[in-house]
């Protein structure tokens, strides 16, 4: 949920929330006001006025809340007291009802909406309030009745603080653990783009920035390796020199602009053919059976560019990082052939020895994007006997991308 959704819901939220006390204060007045004049004798403004106090006192204390409660106390205060000495006294003394349900009312909207200390302030003035005017007019109303009806308003008030209290301690919490995950969403989102910007940089830096670097130097050197070189031709390899030192520095900016402040720059090599028995010997200690082959054959005869070399080992690492994840306990036997023209890579594990994961095929997409950027191919899918197979060719040369699809299965997606 974004922040704007956020506050349109409490603002929301809030409106519904001051309509309702807005009605309630309304009903209350409008019963409180007959039954104090025409029960308790009272005179119609005091009762008018008072009562207002009284019943809008919950709607003050959403914005005002202090306010509100020294206008509650002493309306409630006052009220008991200018009822007519005449009156029957039947009923219920110091508090009417309606009274007594907005203390109950106003006490539990304070406690809610602002805290517990705040609330239990006109809890414990309401009540002090009732005791002393029941000292000063101990005749309004019988002994036995003022002290049952002071034990129901306490009562009642006191249930309604410890409901808002405990109601309003959910709901803190609640919002507090949507907070939580709100930020930890955003900080996974970050994570990953940072990751992401970081892999990028990474590469650039391995195979883009090194392969200017050799073009920069070479062109440089040219005039010194090469006897008898015409003048025009050595500009030329001058005017290629510098426009690769500008690629770098252009290059170096935009690595700048990928790497953040808290990401340390990996200047470690990426890993190629050569760490393939490295990463087996790594997934065998945590209980792989792994069977690695590599034939190098003709590999002298055409140096594999870094290129290719990164995107075997990324291949190779998923393949078998699938294995070990969705086939636990079968055994995988991985075969590597380098020649002239490309780089054959064969990863196959037989059917699993017990329930493993099920994924969406992120992994499986991104084998297939890393083969089809350098123009090779990939198939991914069943054996037929339980098992998994993925093939690639990795051309040795120049890329030519072309699109490539794995063959796909209905019984079982890799991650």
């Amino acid at each position: 949920m974004t922040l704007m959704d956020r506050t349109a819901r409490g603002t929301s939220r809030r409106t519904v929330g001051l309509f309702v006390l807005a009605g309630v204060g309304v009903v209350l007045l409008s019963v409180l006001v007959p039954i104090q004049s025409l029960l308790y004798g009272t005179v119609l403004p005091a009762s008018f006025l008072l009562g207002a106090a009284i019943c809008g006192a919950p709607l003050l204390s959403v914005v005002l809340p202090r306010v509100a409660i020294v206008l509650f106390s002493a309306a409630a205060f006052v009220l008991p007291l200018v009822a007519s000495p005449g009156h029957d006294p039947v009923w219920p003394w110091p508090w009417s009802v309606p009274a007594l349900i907005a203390f109950a009312v106003f006490v539990g909207v304070v406690t809610f909406l602002h805290s517990w200390l705040l609330g239990l302030i006109p809890l414990l003035v309401g009540i002090a309030g009732s005791l002393v005017a029941a000292l000063l007019v101990p005749s309004a109303a019988d002994a036995t009745a003022m002290a049952a009806d002071l034990i129901v308003a306490s009562s009642v008030a006191g249930v309604a603080y410890l409901v808002a209290l405990l109601v309003s301690g959910r709901v803190r919490v609640g919002e507090e653990l949507t907070r939580e995950r709100e930020i930890s969403a955003a900080e996974q989102s970050r994570r990953v783009l940072v990751e992401e910007r970081t892999r990028i940089a990474r590469e650039l830096h391995d195979v883009v920035a090194h392969s200017m670097s050799v073009i920069q130097v070479q062109a440089s050197t040219a005039k010194y390796r090469v006897p008898g070189l015409a003048e025009d031709a050595a500009a030329e390899f001058d005017d290629i020199a510098a426009t690769a030192r500008g690629s770098l520095v252009e290059m170096r900016r935009l690595l700048g602009v990928l790497r953040t402040e808290d990401q340390v720059a990996e200047l470690a090599p990426q890993q190629g053919l050569d760490d393939l028995p490295a990463l087996a010997d790594g997934l065998r200690r945590v209980g792989a059976d792994i069977t690695l082959s590599i034939d190098r054959g003709d590999e002298g005869a055409l140096p594999i560019p870094p290129t290719v070399q990164i995107a075997a080992f990324r291949i190779v690492q998923e393949a078998m990082s699938n294995a070990v994840r969705h086939a636990p306990g079968a055994p995988i036997v991985v075969d590597v052939r380098v020649d002239a023209t490309a780089v054959q890579l064969r990863i196959h594990n037989g059917p699993a020895q017990s329930p493993g994961e099920h994924g969406a095929g992120h992994g499986l997409r991104g084998m297939l994007e890393r083969a089809a950027l350098l123009g090779g191919t990939l198939d991914a899918g069943p054996d037929g006997a339980g098992g998994w197979l993925v093939t690639a060719v990795l051309p040795a040369g120049e890329p030519n991308p072309t699109p490539s699809r794995p063959r796909s299965s209905p019984t079982k997606d890799r991650l």
